[in-house]
């Protein structure tokens, strides 16, 4: 009897962890889906990327070729001067004695001259009549000569104490704006083995160049008229456009990073750009406008045996016309459409259908409930995006991914345990009209 309900008892544990199982595991189950894109048309862009210093064009250093006091400044930083505008002067008393010395000094040199000049008339009158000797001749010619070498010697002094006191005037040599003002009147400047610098002038503001440092790397793409775009931190919401107008060959070398000097030309006729401002530089290398793009994922997905069974995937397209050259079937490519599972089988290489002559690639497309491979031609990459330029259309639902989700089922009337308690249920009546 015993045994009898050790039986029985066994059996409804049983029927019940049966019952708990189907209710909690049974009732559930996964259901493949498709993760796509759509085909849109946009924009791609490639891109170098650097940085650099914003600098005028043309920048001249003013300094002054002589040495003195500074007594007057006409000028400060940001004026604007023209060309031949007085800048600055020296103090001009000590080179206007030293010009009045040279004069002095040529006064009496001249005077020396015409004295020799009268003895050598007079001298060389008696030679010619044998009345002195060839000695005395030849001493009246060479104190003559000697008498001209120095008039001659110290004009050249005067010229130069002349020219001096005309550098005590500094003047302007272009039109443009001052934007370094380097010395204070009183300050005493010494022209030396260099000339010190008094003035930065910059010719013309409205047109800057960016001199951008860009990396041996990247150095083969860049090339004379791309265009460039780039921005500074003091406008972080403007972007300002440019192009490459020089590509210096000397290299440069900090912590053993070699970048070469890209000179690009930027207008700036509304003045936001100022020298020394720090660039962040996009420099583009190739483009596309309004052109077909996918995502990199959309070409690297492949179907799996398990889709089969829910989705109807049609065979790769023939590869003939991709490349007149060879001369392929399906079975050589690896495709059998007639494949008994439903699906195209894969090729053992499956990089063989990416590797087409002008980089033709595979792109599933989901139309329904029928998967499509499609032969597309791809373009310009910029690791986000890839162009497409032909075998697709816009709308097109390119598939990325497979995921799985968990789809409930009841396998009753109304889902949950059957140890909880159910809520009544409403009885519905029909009024009936008479």
């Amino acid at each position: 009897m015993k045994k009898k309900k050790t039986i029985i008892l066994a059996l409804i544990i049983g029927i019940i962890a049966i019952v708990i199982l189907v209710l909690f595991t049974g009732g559930t189950k996964e259901i493949v889906k498709l993760e796509t894109i759509t085909v849109k048309r946009g924009n791609i862009v490639n891109t170098v990327t650097a940085t650099g210093k914003v600098e005028p064009i043309d920048q001249v250093n003013v300094g002054t070729q002589v040495s003195g006091v500074i007594d007057k400044i006409y000028v400060t930083y940001n004026s604007n001067v023209k060309k031949g505008q007085l800048l600055a002067e020296l103090d001009k008393s000590t080179l206007r004695s030293q010009v009045l010395q040279s004069k002095a000094s040529l006064a009496s040199a001249q005077n020396e001259l015409t004295y020799r000049e009268q003895n050598y008339k007079r001298i060389k009158k008696l030679y010619e009549g044998s009345l002195v000797s060839e000695t005395d001749f030849e001493e009246a010619q060479y104190q003559y000569n000697n008498a001209k070498t120095s008039v001659d010697k110290l004009k050249s002094n005067l010229d130069q104490v002349e020219v001096n006191l005309s550098y005590a005037m500094i003047y302007s040599p272009i039109d443009g704006v001052i934007l370094n003002c380097a010395v204070k009147e009183g300050q005493t400047v010494a022209a030396s083995f260099s000339t010190p610098t008094l003035f930065s002038i910059a010719k013309d503001l409205t047109k800057m160049q960016v001199e951008a440092n860009v990396d041996e790397a990247d150095i083969g793409q860049v090339k004379v008229n791309q265009r460039v775009n780039f921005t500074v931190d003091a406008y972080p919401s403007d972007t300002f456009s440019g192009k490459v107008t020089q590509i210096r060959l000397e290299p440069t070398t900090t912590s053993n990073v070699v970048t070469y000097t890209v000179i690009i030309e930027a207008p700036n006729n509304d003045l936001k750009l100022m020298p020394g401002l720090t660039a962040s530089i996009e420099i583009i290398i190739k483009e596309a406008m309004d052109v077909m793009l996918v995502t990199p994922k959309a070409l690297q997905f492949e179907p799996t045996e398990e889709l089969a069974k829910t989705y109807k995937i049609e065979p790769f397209p023939s590869p003939e016309g991709m490349n007149r050259n060879e001369n392929r079937t399906n079975t050589d490519s690896g495709v059998q459409p007639n494949n008994p599972n439903g699906m195209p089988e894969m090729t053992d290489n499956p990089e063989r259908l990416n590797k087409k002559p002008g980089n033709i690639k595979i792109l599933w497309v989901l139309k329904g409930k029928t998967i499509k491979p499609i032969m597309v031609q791809t373009g310009l990459e910029d690791g986000a995006l890839v162009e497409v330029l032909k075998g697709i259309n816009e709308g097109d639902s390119a598939i990325t991914s497979i995921s799985k989700v968990q789809a409930a089922q009841s396998s009753t009337a109304q889902s949950g345990s059957p140890f909880m308690p159910k809520p009544p249920q409403r009885t519905r009546t029909t009024k009936k009209s008479s």
